[in-house]
């Protein structure tokens, strides 16, 4: 059967009429244009029209702190502006203080601690004279690379002498990695002088092979007396003669009263290196060095240049070490004071003089 549509205007009519007829409810859906449906949002509402301040830059972020390391002083300490024996020295702390560790130098031979009298309130001390109970973490001041022009650094430990060579008085001693301000030279340049405030005129010597440094041609050349000869050396300066056999300057030490004493400690020194020289008939006949090691074997070794043999013997066992031989073992004694004691050929007749630098390390 064939459905035909309804007219809308009839159809409406029909409802109408059924609606009262029957009293029937008819609910009439009918679609509508499309609306946009209201819609209710819980929401923070944009801040209100007050002024908003000006941004102020946030302040950096304040430089970590370094917490300081207690250590105690095992003997009278020297504080020094810089970490070198060649600087200023700024007071003396007694042995037994409590000291304050908050940095040290490249070589680890040096403490930076606090110290009111010093530049920023630290001063620098040894660090193989100060007891910690582990090794301190503490930054690294400063760098173990060659300074600027007329600077150098120590490449192991030697002697400050008031004149250039072995032949002049002993000042003190520079350590490893220290950072020495250059003055002059001596006419070859094998010898450097420094600027030293324990030593004549605040300057002193030392050997130019055992420190690192550049343009040591532009030094000027320095007389025994400190006086400076000229401002350079000439590519054609003949080399000195070479001097006679001099004795060996007396230093008045004794098995009392040791050149240098040093303790080994494991978060501290662990090794020593000593240059000096004796000499016989005539001069300085003996030497003697005096370390406290906590190990019962050590390594030693001499070198020896001039007249030989020495006579090297450490006093706990008798052990002699000849000079120019490889690092040995040597057994010692831990936790008290060992002597080495040198000593040039007293059965000379002619003047022996003999230039040595001994060498003692924990391990090989």
């Amino acid at each position: 059967m064939y459905n035909h549509p309804v007219p809308t205007k009839s159809f409406l009519s029909l409802l109408a009429v059924c609606a009262l007829i029957s009293g029937c409810r008819i609910t009439i859906q009918t679609e509508l244009p499309t609306a946009i449906p209201t819609i209710f949002i819980t929401a923070t509402l944009p801040p209100s029209s007050t002024p908003r301040p000006s941004e102020t830059p946030s302040p950096p972020p304040p430089t970590p702190t370094v917490a300081p390391v207690a250590g105690v002083t095992s003997t009278q300490l020297n504080v020094r502006a810089e970490p070198s024996t060649a600087s200023e020295v700024l007071g003396i702390i007694p042995a037994g203080i409590t000291v304050q560790i908050v940095g040290q130098d490249p070589g680890g031979n040096w403490w930076q601690i606090l110290y009111e009298a010093g530049a920023g309130g630290k001063g620098w001390v040894t660090a193989q004279y100060v007891r910690t109970a582990t090794r301190p973490e503490v930054p690294v001041i400063g760098s173990a690379e060659q300074g600027a022009a007329g600077s150098a650094v120590v490449i192991q430990q030697i002697n400050v002498r008031s004149g250039p060579g072995t032949g002049f008085n002993s000042l003190g001693l520079l350590n490893a990695n220290d950072v020495i301000r250059l003055t002059g030279k001596n006419r070859d340049g094998s010898w450097l002088q420094i600027e030293f405030a324990g030593g004549p005129d605040g300057k002193g010597w030392v050997n130019a092979a055992f420190v690192r440094a550049q343009d040591v041609d532009t030094l000027p050349i320095v007389a025994e007396t400190g006086e400076i000869v000229r401002t350079g050396t000439p590519a054609n300066t003949p080399l000195p003669p070479t001097p006679t056999v001099a004795s060996a300057p007396m230093d008045f030490d004794s098995a009392d009263t040791p050149l240098v004493s040093v303790v080994f400690e494991p978060n501290g020194t662990t090794a020593l290196i000593y240059s000096g020289d004796v000499s016989s008939p005539e001069g300085d006949p003996e030497d003697w060095i005096g370390f406290i090691p906590y190990t019962t074997v050590i390594y030693a070794q001499i070198d020896c240049t001039g007249a030989n043999p020495l006579q090297v013997k450490l006093t706990y066992g008798d052990t002699a070490v000849s000079c120019n031989q490889p690092l040995a073992p040597v057994s010692v004694t831990a936790g008290i004071l060992n002597l080495v004691h040198i000593s040039a050929d007293r059965d000379s007749v002619f003047l022996a003089h003999t230039q040595y630098t001994l060498t003692l390390q924990v391990s090989p």
